[in-house]
């Protein structure tokens, strides 16, 4: 019988989900570590940790739940340390101080202040327009918004949460720089205040010390914790754009096996390993002419089916071309150069998938069939390719 009982207990525990497993762990540990914070606290702190798809734990390969594992201790640090616990104006106060301490930001919004006709304005309050701008226009943020408003009623904890949410998404690293240094240059372009035309990009701030002095009352704020949180965040980036092409990878061979067969997929697997089209021919024994024609035939699997309707999101998260984050991966004079390309049409379809809508709601909107709407988006996301590749 004991035998039978320890099988039945082993069998339960591989069973268990990985959320199931994640709240387990956090549950103790969160006792151990604020047991000032009610059970119902705790529960919607994990709930936090884990998302808003629970069982998307389940099919992580184990690469990618660790790195999901280091998110969650990561957002942890942030909440306990600045957030949990305190008032809101004093949560607030270290949300604006933590971020206030990113040097290249600092540097923009100083010098975009010294070119502009309203120099009586502070860093700190050009940092706090930009936040108020993205907790109202970004998707992301609108969805965490909702999202913390479903589990927990506490506003103490809520607040705490929204700022621990907020300062994860500024400092997350797009090329080299933390989210929020994009989105300041955003609100810039759109603020369009006078004198800036151009803001300096490739400049580099010279550190004199390990400290930076803030504003009027605001104390000197030390930088050696955000230098290595960049350090930090940099070799996860990379380790997450790894991943993320290994995922493209994968789903791509796998469209490719279901729609074009197995020869197709060879044909990827030898390609990304940098073979010719001539030794990929003598690899799976064909003429070198077919083997082109089935580089055509997937090229255009790739581009006009598996990135704009099988696996857009997937795509788009890769190579940081989505239309909300990376505004197509273009240019501000790219943009303008794509708005001449296409049709008014397509202008009036690509303003409303800014705003949020998706293809669906613009369909009916415009009184249009589905695959009429695809095939504009279609035409623009080509267009927009096409300019990237000049």
């Amino acid at each position: 019988m004991q035998t039978l009982k320890e099988g039945l207990e082993e069998r339960n525990l591989i069973m268990t989900s990985e959320a199931e497993k994640l709240t387990q762990y956090w549950r103790k540990r969160l006792v151990m570590e604020c047991p000032e914070q009610s059970v119902s606290n705790h529960e919607s702190i994990i709930r936090w940790f884990l998302g808003a798809d629970e069982k998307r734990l389940d099919s992580l390969k184990s690469q990618e739940l660790d790195i999901a594992k280091q998110a969650m201790e990561y957002r942890w640090r942030i909440l306990s340390q600045r957030y949990l616990g305190v008032g809101r104006d004093r949560a607030y106060r270290n949300l604006i101080t933590r971020l206030g301490s990113l040097v290249t930001l600092r540097n923009k919004i100083q010098t975009w202040i010294a070119l502009s006709r309203d120099r009586q304005q502070k860093v700190l309050d050009v940092l706090q327009e930009v936040l108020q701008e993205l907790l109202q226009s970004d998707n992301y943020m609108q969805q965490q918004m909702a999202f913390i408003s479903e589990f927990t009623t506490d506003p103490r904890l809520r607040d705490g949460l929204l700022f621990a949410s907020v300062e994860e998404y500024c400092l997350r690293p797009v090329r080299n720089q933390p989210l929020l240094v994009y989105r300041f240059i955003n609100y810039l372009r759109r603020s369009q205040r006078g004198g800036l035309t151009q803001v300096p990009s490739k400049d580099m701030v010279r550190l004199v010390s390990e400290e930076v002095l803030g504003d009027d009352s605001e104390n000197s704020i030390n930088l050696v914790d955000t230098q290595a949180l960049a350090e930090y965040e940099a070799s996860q980036a990379v380790e997450e754009q790894k991943l993320q092409r290994q995922i493209v990878k994968r789903e791509f061979a796998k469209y490719l096996q279901e729609n074009l067969g197995q020869e197709a997929v060879d044909w990827l697997n030898l390609y990304l390993q940098g073979k010719t089209q001539d030794v990929i021919a003598k690899h799976l024994n064909k003429p070198i002419r077919e083997i082109y024609r089935l580089r055509e035939k997937i090229s255009y699997h790739a581009v006009r089916v598996f990135a704009i309707k099988d696996k857009p999101e997937l795509v788009e998260g890769w190579l940081e071309i989505s239309l909300e984050e990376h505004n197509l991966g273009l240019t501000l004079a790219q943009l303008k150069l794509l708005d001449e390309k296409i049709t008014p049409k397509q202008r009036h379809i690509l303003k409303l998938l800014k705003s949020g809508k998706n293809l669906a709601q613009i369909a009916e909107q415009l009184k249009l069939k589905s695959h009429q709407i695809m095939g504009e988006w279609s035409k623009i996301y080509l267009a927009a390719q096409a300019i990237r590749s000049q």
